[in-house]
């Protein structure tokens, strides 16, 4: 009897140690596929801080913005406005006072509330006499800002602006902390779906993702993710071939795109962006003082050209500072139209039967270098030297070029979408004055009435590719590569950045 049972329990023993090894068997396919939770992510340009509240660069929003940080509202991937800190909002009949109605349960990534309080504390920040905010000119057209409540922020401006709410969106205006702001360039903390964890410069920042997140129905599906800083484009090509990078969304060199196409891991997407491609003179400085001379050059250039060689076909021609994404587009590049015979022409005219020699300051992004070289053999059609000269982009540009205005030409690609007020500020680096644009401008913030506000935007695209301060080239498209089992990044880029929060991969 005994026998029985001990030979019963040695069976029994095996099979529940075979069935196990079954059942382990099944699930072991299931636990290999697994869908992954990191993601590394390629940029060619590193961010000089990490805080878009205080620096111009796009690649500082391309890391932070709508990942660690968030504003009162946010732009979609259709370039729509929409709530995010701000749940809702009111306007006044006169369009002076704007009520946001804010989100309540909040917090920052160090555990310190969101509020109004906070929500002025920002804004104010951005407006102060000190602040080096790179959208400082919006925030000085608030005439003030009340938190009457924890969930009320109400913004009054000194006059009606219709943009307010767009510009709120831009990575310059996200929410910041009290307590953390001043450290947000190195070590920022924000309300977004990501937390910093590290930044190893000169090669990459991590995140991971907020358990804490306060939109619960937004919960990212990626746990970590690594940006890595590759300038170089056979570089990044080896790396997403090799797997090292999982995804570039904006790849720098279009001419490798098609070795690409052949590869079962990889898809390539190409979509819009709002990165005009402009060769910014400065109007102060002869001979770029005269009207005739800038015109000159822009007869001496042919577009489609420069758009074949620099960027393998891949972009549109432009003649203003304005993209066709953009609401009132006009298609100017007829205005001054190529035409060498007629440049040269207009040249002597000015005074330079001759021509003259000037230094185009181009930084190393791909697209700067190509197109000056093409520029400059078309120059010398017209009897003009152009000299070209790397500048490391973007500490010496900014400081040479954007601070200083110490330069003749250079090149470089705009990115804020409908930016094409820059010509209007004062300081900026065309030095370019126009009393009559600036009117037109003025007229878009004051009516709100949209088929007006084409129109007028149709008026100042006219005025620029009249005067020509700056060579309008083309726009680039958003040429992206990435592993085929992902999904959630943006085809289309109405603001330069890498929103995360959808991203996650294909089981």
């Amino acid at each position: 009897m005994t026998r029985m049972f001990s030979a019963r329990r040695r069976l029994f023993k095996a099979s529940a140690v075979a069935g196990l090894i079954l059942f382990s068997g099944l699930l072991a396919p299931h636990s290999a596929f697994a869908a992954k939770t990191s993601l590394v992510l390629g940029m060619s340009v590193e961010p000089t801080g990490l805080d878009p509240t205080i620096a111009a660069p796009v690649a500082i929003g391309q890391v932070t913005w709508a990942n660690v940080f968030e504003g009162l509202v946010t732009i979609t991937e259709d370039g729509k406005i929409a709530p995010q800190l701000a749940e809702s909002w009111d306007i006044s009949p006169d369009g002076l006072t704007y009520t946001f109605k804010l989100r309540k349960g909040v917090t920052f990534h160090d555990g310190e509330a969101f509020n109004a309080a906070v929500a002025k504390f920002s804004l104010d920040r951005a407006r102060d006499a000190q602040s080096v905010n790179p959208q400082k000119r919006f925030f000085a057209q608030i005439d003030s800002i009340d938190a009457p409540d924890e969930a009320r922020l109400v913004v009054k401006l000194k006059q009606k602006n219709s943009s307010l709410l767009y510009w709120l969106g831009w990575p310059a205006s996200v929410m910041v902390a009290p307590k953390t702001a001043n450290d947000n360039k190195t070590t920022p903390i924000g309300t977004g779906p990501f937390k910093f964890v590290s930044w190893a410069k000169g090669d990459r920042v991590e995140l991971a993702a907020n358990a804490d997140y306060w939109d619960k129905d937004a919960k990212p599906a990626l746990d970590k993710v690594t940006f890595r800083f590759i300038g170089d484009a056979q570089a990044q090509a080896a790396a997403l071939k090799s797997g090292d990078v999982d995804a570039i969304p904006e790849f720098a060199a279009p001419e490798l795109m098609e070795g690409f196409k052949d590869d079962s891991k990889l898809t390539t997407v190409i979509g819009n962006t709002e990165l005009k491609v402009v060769a910014g003179m400065n109007n102060d400085r002869k001979p770029f003082n005269d009207k005739r001379v800038r015109q000159a050059l822009m007869m001496a250039l042919d577009r489609k050209m420069i758009v074949e060689g620099a960027w393998s076909g891949l972009g549109t021609p432009i003649g203003s500072h304005y993209t066709p994404n953009d609401r009132g587009y006009i298609d100017l590049t007829g205005k001054f139209g190529y035409d060498p015979s007629k440049a040269k022409a207009l040249l002597a005219d000015a005074g330079y039967p001759n021509g003259f020699s000037f230094t185009i300051k181009t930084p190393q992004m791909a697209y700067a270098p190509r197109s000056a070289e093409i520029m400059q053999a078309m120059f010398a059609e017209i009897g003009v030297t152009m000299n070209i000269e790397p500048t490391e982009f973007p500490a010496k540009w900014v400081s040479d070029v954007f601070k200083a205005g110490d330069y003749d030409m250079t090149i470089v690609a705009h990115a804020e979408p409908m930016d094409i007020d820059i010509y209007a500020r004062d300081p900026y680096y065309f030095h370019y004055k126009n009393p009559a644009f600036n009117e037109v401008l003025q007229q878009v913030e004051a009516t709100t009435d949209p088929g007006e506000q084409e129109k007028l935007y149709g008026q100042a695209q006219t005025i620029l590719a009249e005067d020509v301060p700056a060579l309008y080239l083309f726009v680039m498209p958003k040429l992206g590569v990435w592993n085929a089992k992902l999904t959630g990044l943006w085809k289309d880029e109405p603001i330069p950045s890498n929103v995360l929060s959808k991203v996650r991969w294909k089981d």
